[in-house]
C-alpha cells in the first residue's frame, strides 16, 4: 500500500483529495471506535484524575505535533498545491534538506506502525485486525506523502523512490520487532492511547487539510464520513 500510494502520487491529479479524505476518516474510526476504548480498558488507573491511556492519548498528539514542526513538515497549503501542481521545485541543498528529513521522520512513524500492529494483535485478534486495516489505509497517504514531501522540496525522483521503499520496509521491520517479546497489558493500554494520538494528529492536522485545501468539497467530506463509517462496520462485526 506504500508503495501504492507512491505510485498514485506521480500518476493522480484532481481526484487525490478523495482518496486522502477516506483515508483520514478511517484513521478517525480506529481511534474513536477501537483503539481509545481498549487502552482505557488495559489502562484504566488514574493519574490527577484523568486515565493514563488518555493523557498517553495527548502525550501522542504533542509529540507528533513538536516532531513535524521541528522538520517543517507544514508548509501553507497553497503553496504545496501550487509546486506540486506545477513543478516549481527550488534546488538549494537546504530546501533538499528539510525534504529528507521530513520523509525520514515518515519512515520512522511507518517503523511506529508495523510495531503497533505486531503490539495490537498481542491485545487481541480483533485489535490487530482494525489496527492492521488502519495501518493499510495510512500507509497509502504515508507512501503519497513520502513521495510528494520529497520531491515538493527540490529532491529528485531517485531519491523519493529510495525513502519511498524505506517507507513501505518500515512496517514490516516494526511489526518483526514485536515478534521478540510480549508486552504486558498496562504497557500495550498505554502505547495504544499514545498512538490513538498519533493517529489522530495526522488524521485532523495533515490528512485533511491537504485534502480540503485543494478542493474544499462535499465529495470529499463525504469520502471522510464513508471511512468513518466504514471503520465502524468493520469493528462491530469484528466484535
Amino acid at each position: 500500500m506504500t508503495l501504492i500510494g507512491g505510485w498514485v502520487a506521480q500518476r493522480t491529479g484532481d481526484r487525490r483529495h478523495l482518496v486522502l479524505g477516506f483515508a483520514a476518516g478511517l484513521m478517525l474510526g480506529v481511534v474513536a471506535f477501537d483503539l481509545l476504548p481498549e487502552a482505557s480498558r488495559a489502562a484504566p488507573d488514574e493519574i490527577h484524575g484523568v486515565p493514563q491511556a488518555l493523557l498517553m492519548f495527548a502525550a501522542g498528539f504533542l509529540t507528533i505535533h513538536i516532531i513535524e514542526r521541528a522538520v517543517a513538515i507544514h508548509r501553507s497549503h497553497e503553496s504545496e498545491y501550487a509546486e506540486h501542481t506545477h513543478g516549481h521545485h527550488r534546488h538549494d541543498h537546504g530546501r533538499q534538506g528539510v525534504g529528507l528529513t521530513a520523509a525520514g521522520a515518515l519512515v520512522g512513524h511507518s517503523l511506529m506502525d508495523g510495531f503497533a500492529i505486531g503490539a495490537a494483535f498481542q491485545a487481541g485478534t480483533t485489535v490487530g485486525t482494525v489496527v492492521a486495516i488502519a495501518v493499510v489505509a495510512h500507509d497509502f497517504a504515508d507512501g503519497f506523502n513520502t513521495y510528494t514531501i520529497t520531491r515538493m522540496y527540490g529532491n529528485d525522483r531517485r531519491r523519493a523512490m529510495t525513502l519511498l521503499a524505506a517507507d513501505a520496509v518500515a512496517p514490516v521491520t516494526g511489526a518483526a520487532i514485536t515478534l521478540l517479546f510480549t508486552i504486558p497489558e498496562h504497557v500495550l493500554g498505554l502505547y495504544l492511547g499514545f498512538f490513538a494520538g498519533f493517529l489522530l494528529y495526522l488524521a485532523t492536522s495533515d490528512i485533511l487539510p491537504e485534502a480540503h485545501s485543494p478542493h474544499p468539497s462535499r465529495s470529499t467530506l463525504l469520502c471522510t464520513l464513508l471511512g468513518v463509517g466504514f471503520m465502524w462496520l468493520v469493528i462491530g462485526f469484528a466484535d
